[in-house]
């Protein structure tokens, strides 16, 4: 396939100064003395996006992704490297971007049409979807200054995707607008990709990363992180925000390995990321119940180590472990955590997700008030989780976890993401992933009723 974007080698410096009069002195100066410290927004960053893709970019703030978008646009100018574009590129960035705010909308559309290389005709003929996609009123003739947020977000973004780019760029913007914008701007860019539009965006929205995404980038303090499936790269992401960075980073260099043609390279690799014995069933203690359960040999696992998920289970309504539960059945989810070292207040939770790596469903002891109170090494404990199963009919995936809080900073102790898969069984799937066992009755002449 052929490369909408090239990036490669991109690194973007910024100088930051104690106090302005340095930035004067600097200039001054016969010696050439530095006053400055130089600031690594992005450090030699590569990717590419093949043409017809989405890619999305995610990282904590701060982490380098909007400056990426910005110098892909052509806003910033990078420090070293370069960036290739092959395309017509619409760009929606921050708020405000590219909008001169004493114009009115209808100004503003004509001027960004321009700048796009569209002619005044040309922008006249696409006014009439992108003021009908926006949906601002008389709003349309008013200075952009006076718009609310809200307003602003929808004219642009109606100009953004209605001016049929070949490269959409999107920068948080639709964080703004409210749920029923959102789900029109979500359908108008299904429509981009199915008719080939090559799409980038930046979000900390991971399900839309997970619901939109061929490939997702991940950065991190200026620097690219790892490039994979957007499931994969979400996880990885969420180890960062829980602090795991340095085990993030073994990780990283052990699925490099897994990705390498030596079939044996990659066996060894996918082993040493499972520290325990969690695995598989071959080494399961008789009488555990992992033993008796279908257990992903490519489990996420990852924690500090100060406590032990040992064993875990679903069963049925009736007791007995299974993979398979039947659809408005009741069912248990067990897990059993041995201690390491003493900790205050653990948390333990269960999460449910589909094939795609989106949360569906999940809770933990804090929320439903079944706190644990202090532990001690050596102490062992059992959370029982029981539920009616309302998910329809379908693969899922079960994710459990031990956590807590330290000086107010959440801590994972240990995280077995993905771990086993959950078959759901139906005879009556509804629309949607859940269903909302509705009574329905139906009435002739319901007048006479």
């Amino acid at each position: 396939m052929d490369r909408a974007i090239d990036v490669r080698n991109v690194t973007k410096i910024y100088r930051l100064y104690d106090r302005p009069a340095d930035r004067l002195k600097e200039s001054l100066s016969l010696t050439k003395k530095n006053y400055h410290k130089d600031f690594y927004a992005l450090r030699d960053v590569s990717f590419d996006v093949e043409k017809g893709q989405s890619v999305g970019i995610i990282g904590t703030n701060g982490s380098g992704k909007s400056t990426m978008l910005k110098i892909i646009t052509g806003v910033l100018t990078p420090s070293g490297g370069e960036v290739r574009v092959e395309g017509k590129i619409s760009a929606l960035l921050e708020l405000g971007a590219g909008f001169n705010m004493e114009y009115t909308g209808i100004e503003n559309i004509y001027m960004n049409g321009t700048m796009m290389g569209f002619t005044r005709a040309e922008m006249e003929q696409k006014i009439p979807e992108i003021l009908e996609f926006a949906d601002i009123g008389e709003f349309v003739h008013q200075p952009v200054k006076s718009y609310s947020s809200g307003m602003f977000v929808r004219l642009a973004f109606a100009l953004a995707i209605n001016v049929d780019p070949e490269i959409l760029i999107v920068d948080e913007a639709l964080s703004v607008g409210d749920i029923f914008f959102q789900a029109k701007c979500y359908h108008r860019m299904d429509e981009l990709r199915k008719k080939g539009t090559t799409i980038l965006m930046v979000t900390h929205d991971m399900s839309s990363v997970l619901k939109y995404c061929d490939k997702c980038i991940l950065l991190n303090d200026g620097e690219k992180v790892a490039e994979g499936r957007p499931g994969e790269m979400v996880d990885l992401y969420k180890k960062i925000l829980a602090g795991q960075y340095d085990q993030l980073e073994e990780m990283i260099t052990e699925r490099e390995a897994a990705n390498r043609p030596d079939s044996q390279a990659a066996g060894d690799a996918r082993h040493s990321v499972l520290s325990s014995a969690i695995a598989g069933t071959a080494g399961a203690p008789a009488g555990s119940m992992r033993a008796s359960m279908t257990i992903n040999p490519n489990v996420n696992e990852y924690g500090n180590g100060k406590a032990e998920i040992y064993d875990f289970g679903i069963l049925d309504k009736d007791g007995r472990l299974t993979n398979l539960i039947l659809k408005g059945e009741r069912f248990t989810i067990r897990e059993r955590i041995r201690f390491h070292e003493h900790i205050d207040a653990p948390i333990f939770t269960y999460t449910i997700r589909d094939k795609k790596g989106t949360d569906l469903t999940g809770t933990n002891t804090m929320f439903e008030g079944a706190d644990v109170g202090s532990v001690e090494a050596g102490d062992e404990y059992e959370a029982v989780f029981t539920q009616n199963m309302d998910l329809q009919g379908g693969e899922y995936l079960l994710s459990m976890s031990c956590t807590g809080f330290e000086q107010g900073e959440h801590v994972v102790y240990h995280r077995l993401y993905d771990l086993l898969n959950l078959t759901v069984i139906s005879n009556k799937n509804t629309v949607g992933v859940y269903d909302m066992n509705s009574q329905v009755r139906v009435r002739r002449n319901p007048q006479e009723a």
